[in-house]
């Protein structure tokens, strides 16, 4: 008898099963709306021409080796990242209190940061802490703080599936009757799954509660620069509530707006009272980290480092990220014209007034069952599409496949 006869099987992770079971498929016209990565016109993956420019001289430069990072990670990237998010002109910067954490993409930003947040927020060794996440969200938001510690993970309202929209009034009511001190993930821009966003008014007003009800912002910022085009707009909500005085964390991912989703390139940045208390954060950050994995990789944060310092790279970046989100926003586009124009049931304006990468459909379970096995256009569960699967050659069938499913399931 094995010594892990007893290990369960583990269920599959839900999108890689999905592009697992699309490879599968030998339909001519099958097409992935799954996967969470961004593609062209032509259905590949793209390497941002900066990145490749970057690449190159990072070859070229004789004085790179393949040294340990410090702990914390490569210096100029995280003040550079951190600045991106937060603006070169941000208070908080010019006053000492902001650091950062180099780490394995947003996922391991967000892992740091729970682990932080579970040993020291409010106290010590805060399992009981409520923490909120959106419903729904990303899945992994509730992996990640579960396995960091806390016990107590709860739901707050965000989509309205009748309007197709945000339930403002419920996640007002949320943050009203939240126990005082509980952690609030919020999604910076683009949010994952729904696409759907505060505006600013909305930001304000979720804000002045949060003030005044002494709760705790832990922002994911995994689309900055994708969403919009601008990198200043994407991150308005943040910038928004640091200017008010909280202090928060940022989990930054450059997997989508760098397109370095195998580099695992992330950042936590941290928005402390003053610099004393920032310099004690980071001490017990950087313990976290060296008994998780020691010390990040370098090739990753060295490309985007070197892109964010230099003049002429970052506006060459900036170029190749309103590349990604104006093809976007054109598939938005085309695809409300086309579920108009062929007369589908239902209302269709909530997918131009998403944002970012994905879209919610509104498909309920039945009708994403039949996409899947009757159309061969594969999504989530949920309805969740991502846009970027959409091209000039499969966008018409993919509108009539949402039109037949729509007319002939309910």
């Amino acid at each position: 008898m094995s010594l892990f006869a007893d290990v369960p099987q583990a269920p599959p992770v839900a999108v890689f099963k999905l592009t697992a079971d699309f490879r599968e498929d030998s339909h001519p016209q099958k097409v992935n709306l799954g996967v969470g990565a961004y593609r062209t016109d032509d259905c590949l993956p793209w390497v941002l021409p900066v990145v490749k420019k970057v690449e190159r001289l990072i070859v070229e430069d004789e004085s790179l080796n393949h040294e340990y990072l410090p702990i914390l990670g490569l210096p100029e990237f995280r003040s550079a990242a951190s600045k991106v998010a937060l603006g070169d002109d941000s208070p908080a910067i010019s006053e000492n209190r902001v650091g950062a954490v180099q780490c394995l993409g947003g996922t391991g930003a967000l892992r740091i940061g729970a682990d932080f947040l579970r040993r020291w927020y409010n106290g010590t060794n805060n399992t009981s802490t409520p923490v909120y996440v959106s419903a729904p969200t990303w899945e992994n938001h509730n992996g990640v703080f579960a396995d960091a510690g806390f016990k107590d993970i709860r739901p707050y309202h965000y989509w309205d599936g009748k309007k197709r929209g945000l339930d403002l009034d419920g996640l007002v009511d949320d943050l009203e009757k939240a126990p005082e001190h509980s952690i609030f993930v919020l999604h910076a821009c683009a949010h994952n799954p729904t696409g759907t966003d505060p505006t600013p008014d909305e930001w304000k007003k979720i804000a002045e509660i949060m003030k005044r009800r002494n709760l705790f912002v832990f922002f994911d910022s995994a689309y900055q620069g994708f969403a919009s085009g601008s990198l200043e707009k994407d991150a308005w909500a943040i910038r928004y509530f640091v200017s008010l005085g909280f202090e928060l964390l940022v989990a930054q991912s450059f997997s989508k707006n760098f397109g370095l989703y195998n580099e695992r390139v992330g950042n936590l940045t941290v928005v402390a009272r003053d610099s004393e208390n920032l310099t004690r954060i980071l001490s017990q950050m950087e313990k976290i980290v060296r008994t998780t994995w020691s010390n990040p990789p370098s090739q990753g944060a060295r490309i985007v480092s070197k892109t964010l310092n230099s003049p002429e790279l970052f506006a060459e970046w900036q170029g190749n990220v309103k590349t990604m989100a104006d093809r976007v926003l054109l598939m938005r586009d085309q695809l409300r014209a086309k579920l108009l124009a062929l007369g589908t049931p239902g209302t269709w304006d909530h997918i131009t007034a998403q944002i970012g990468m994905f879209s919610f459909t509104g498909l309920n379970p039945k009708q994403v069952e039949y996409m899947v096995k009757e159309r061969h256009v594969y999504l989530m569960a949920s309805g969740r599409i991502n846009m970027c699967g959409l091209t000039s050659k499969n966008i018409d069938y993919v509108a009539q496949s949402i039109h037949d499913t729509v007319t002939n399931v309910q």
